[in-house]
């Protein structure tokens, strides 16, 4: 387990470098440490501690030695989905891990290299650029017919052609549930214009996955034009809105259950990222169960049982993304491999998770969250990730660090 090739690119580490330049280096080196920065400036000191009833082991709170602006008197607002929990999956929310497991998301696919300096930042940019800059061209260059079905309208169930799929689960509903958090996420620490951070901290969250999934591509394509014109900003708009927020957060029980980010030193490549979701709808007459669907560049569906005390335990299954495969210019679709999993939550805060994936990489992964076990004086998240091939990658995050927004990980060759 490690890094792996781009589509036609031999393996190996010798040929893993992909004939990337010191410039190309450079692109990520100052991409990465940007992020960094802006982790050491958005980390806050701990807000006012949960009651007793909600907390587990409590983790060790990070200090920050750079602010943002704070705001004169704490703002006000309704909560809907995030609450400050110390732990679990809602004790590592911050703008820097939403841009790391978001951004970075298309990696996780079996023929995308995981190492974030690999990727062609530059021509990404430019690419990306110019097809925002000609919208109308890049939807002409496809067909508007072709467009309006493959990225606009969800009714194909084709999947060469449902590519509508991620506008409305990641970008639509995902995104704008992200959004959400972060304006939560920042008025909770006591920052001054929460807002206008969060936009902020969403943009550079597309830009970056945009960017990162164009890599070195050159050529015209409708996928930013789509993402960033019209699913982002609804998204946005919608999540606005204090009445669908409480729709998705009382009703389906929205929440983010994002992996454990971590970065693997000897191979350079970042791990056991990616942005997931998590819905349960309460089945009628019952209080206990509840139908229960987990999305990010997968989809598993399953059921619920809530407990006494706020303890959740769900079971699913479904497909995810394995390889991007390449249809036409600018036109991409993805093969799916089977998927299972078990999950474990308070109060909708992801404690631990087993999964299993038919793909190459994390064919079984475990992920244990913050405020389960106690490691001396803190609480640390852990994951542990077997291939294919039986080998073994183990990470650990003590979410301790304003600076290193990321644990790290090691695997065996």
């Amino acid at each position: 387990m490690g890094e792996r090739a781009r589509p036609g690119a031999p393996a190996g580490r010798g040929a893993c470098v992909f004939e990337s330049s010191a410039k190309s280096r450079r692109q990520a080196a100052l991409l990465l440490g940007g992020l960094l920065l802006a982790g050491a400036a958005g980390r806050a000191p701990a807000a006012p501690p949960a009651a007793p009833a909600d907390s587990l082991v409590r983790p060790v709170p990070a200090q920050a030695s750079l602010r943002l602006p704070r705001a004169a008197a704490p703002a006000a607002g309704p909560v809907f989905f995030y609450h400050g929990r110390p732990y679990g999956s809602e004790a590592l929310i911050n703008p820097v891990q939403l841009v790391l497991n978001g951004g970075y998301g298309i990696t996780q696919l079996d023929n995308r290299s995981n190492d974030p300096f690999n990727v062609d930042y530059r021509l990404g940019w430019r690419n990306v650029r110019r097809n925002l800059a000609h919208p109308i061209r890049a939807i002409e260059e496809e067909g508007w017919g072709s467009f309006l079905k493959k990225e606009i309208l969800p009714f194909s169930t084709n999947t060469q052609d449902a590519r509508y799929w991620p506008n409305y689960t990641q970008h639509l509903i995902g995104g704008g549930m992200s959004y959400r958090v972060q304006v939560e996420w920042f008025r909770h620490h006591g920052i001054a214009c929460p807002r206008l951070w969060a936009a902020g901290t969403i943009a550079a969250y597309h830009l970056v996955n945009e960017v990162v999934e164009n890599d070195d591509y050159a050529g015209w394509t409708t996928d930013p034009v789509a993402d960033l014109y019209l699913f982002d900003p609804l998204s946005m708009l919608l999540f606005s809105s204090d009445g669908v927020c409480r729709f998705f957060s009382e009703k389906l029980h929205l929440q983010d259950w994002s992996y454990q980010p971590a970065w693997d030193p000897r191979r350079e490549t970042l791990e056991n990222n990616g942005q997931n979701f998590s819905m349960k709808l309460g089945l009628p007459g019952s209080e206990r169960w509840s139908l229960f669907y987990h999305f990010g560049t997968h989809g598993e569906g399953g059921l619920s049982r809530t407990w006494p005390g706020g303890d959740c335990f769900s079971f699913a299954g479904g497909f995810k993304a394995k390889e991007l495969v390449d249809l036409a210019q600018g036109q991409r679709t993805v093969d799916l491999a089977v998927t299972a999993g078990l999950f474990w939550d308070r109060r909708g805060s992801l404690l631990a998770s087993l999964q299993y994936a038919g793909t190459k990489d994390y064919r079984l992964r475990l992920n244990v969250y913050p405020g389960v076990f106690r490691l001396g004086p803190v609480s640390p998240g852990i994951f542990l990730a077997l291939d294919d091939r039986s080998r073994m990658l183990v990470g650990v995050n003590l979410n301790l660090l304003p600076l290193v927004p990321v644990g790290l990980a090691a695997g065996s060759d």
